[in-house]
């Protein structure tokens, strides 16, 4: 095994090493070669050789990823940014203080369970990003109303979210992932499985059913707010929508993919996002929509996970910060075990059979309000949005490493259509990187290490049953 397994790892460093020289490239550090945003299109001032140099580098890159990686999984949790969650990491560009209106606040600690929501929808961005200066969460809402001023200019503790911690250090972190909208969870989980939303700006108006059900399973009269081609908001039509996902490509190529997420009649079923796509739900391939979610423990540990797969936690395992209206100060929340429900589906991975060809990506769909720092560079009317966490697990992930590079939304449907071999879906892949500089793949692959879970896994909901678990004023 080793005999053959070295000259294929010469074969590669000497192919990418010419490709790099040939583009000017370098190899090592933050910059490991990488595709250009635009793999396949031209770039202003570039000549047709070196566009030639690049196109075929691309290819190479996505040759490689296809022999390497056999199985992706996208796990997507709730509503941080990184000054939120990973505020002081080692190497990360996070921050102390943030701006306001009036000067500079500290940003201080609020508990993972603190029952107070911050604004996030596009209107909340709108104000908070203030035209670039990034200085107006001191003007935003929260929910119930916060019990002292600058609430959103806050972190939580890394020991309230060890396992996240852990999972960042030892593979890969960056802090540059832009959501690739400017709105809370319904347009994001679709720009998950799409690339787009269809311009959807918001979550549906009429959410506070007794299934908990958006998408198509909304009530009649749910409607939902677009963008508008001048930018503007405005209203919209019936959040159930036939625009292509990856889904549709996975299916015509005859790729396997599963949706784990919690049941229509369960809270956390609001982010089950293929519900909104009416051609998936009322067809054959909702048969790939997988309820409990909890059930992608049991199929990693055996490894029976598809090619493709997405996994949605319920509310009690999201870190969504849920609002209880009967007290501000109510800090009795239960059941938030976000941390340890991804340590517990990334160790059922990595103590698979699966683990030496998977790649974990790990991302929060929304910033949820939260403070953060750095200002997203605008590509169209629905964004960037702010920076949200990301980590990359997998074992050619990049060891103790922080990617400076921009990624959005977009970067993992392009990485998933790479390594399943798919066409483009002619949405924010196209412009988007593909997570190219997150992967060592001339290293024999890493063994697995537990992560630690520093608590229990729960699978039950929160307390106070009658809380809509996202309802976004």
């Amino acid at each position: 095994m080793i005999k053959r397994c070295v000259p294929r790892r010469l074969a590669y460093g000497a192919a990418l090493f010419l490709s790099a020289a040939a583009l000017a490239l370098p190899l090592r550090g933050a910059s490991q070669v990488y595709p250009p945003h635009s793999q396949e299109g031209t770039i202003p001032g570039e000549t047709a050789s070196t566009a030639q140099q690049r196109v075929a580098l691309a290819a190479l890159h996505r040759r490689i990823e296809r022999e390497h990686i056999k199985h992706v999984v996208i796990i997507i949790q709730e509503n941080r940014s990184v000054d939120n969650f990973f505020q002081g990491f080692p190497g990360a560009d996070t921050v102390a203080y943030g701006s306001t209106h009036e000067g500079a606040v500290g940003l201080h600690a609020v508990g993972l369970s603190y029952p107070v929501d911050v604004d996030h929808q596009h209107r909340a961005f709108l104000i908070e990003y203030d035209n670039g200066r990034m200085d107006g969460w001191d003007r935003v809402a929260t929910q119930p109303g916060s019990p002292y001023p600058d609430f959103p200019y806050a972190f939580v503790p890394r020991r309230e979210i060890e396992p996240y911690w852990d999972m960042a250090l030892q593979y890969t972190f960056s802090d540059r992932m832009f959501q690739s909208n400017t709105g809370p969870s319904f347009p994001a989980h679709l720009y998950l499985i799409s690339g787009e939303s269809d311009f959807a700006a918001n979550n549906p108006n009429h959410i506070e059913t007794s299934r908990f059900a958006w998408g198509c399973d909304s009530p009649p009269n749910a409607t939902v707010s677009v963008i508008a081609s001048s930018g503007e908001e405005e209203p919209g039509g019936f959040p159930c929508y036939d625009f292509r996902t990856l889904a549709d490509t996975l299916d015509f190529k005859g790729v396997s993919w599963r949706y784990y997420a919690p049941a229509l009649d369960h809270k956390g079923s609001i982010w089950s996002a293929y519900d909104a796509i009416r051609h998936i739900r009322y067809g054959p391939a909702w048969n790939n929509v997988v309820s409990p979610e909890t059930r992608v423990l049991g199929d990693a540990s055996v490894g029976a996970l598809p090619t493709v797969t997405w996994v949605v936690p319920k509310a009690s395992n999201s870190d969504h910060a849920f609002p209880l209206k009967k007290s501000n100060y109510d800090l009795g929340l239960v059941g938030q075990h976000g941390p340890q429900w991804v340590a517990g589906v990334v160790n059922a991975i990595g103590q698979g059979p699966d683990w030496r060809n998977t790649a974990i990506l790990v991302v929060w769909d929304d910033w949820g309000g939260w403070y953060d720092h750095v200002a997203p560079p605008q590509l169209d009317r629905m964004g960037l949005g702010f920076r949200v966490p990301f980590i990359v697990i997998s074992p050619y992930a990049r060891k103790h490493y922080v990617s400076h590079v921009r990624h959005e939304f977009g970067s993992i449907v392009k990485f998933v259509e790479n390594v399943a071999n798919l066409p483009s879906l002619d949405t924010t892949d196209d412009r988007a990187d593909a997570l190219w500089d997150c992967f060592n793949f001339e290293d024999a692959p890493s063994a697995f290490t537990p992560i630690p879970l520093g608590g229990p896994v729960s699978f039950n909901d929160v307390r106070g049953e009658n809380i809509n678990p996202d309802d976004d004023f």
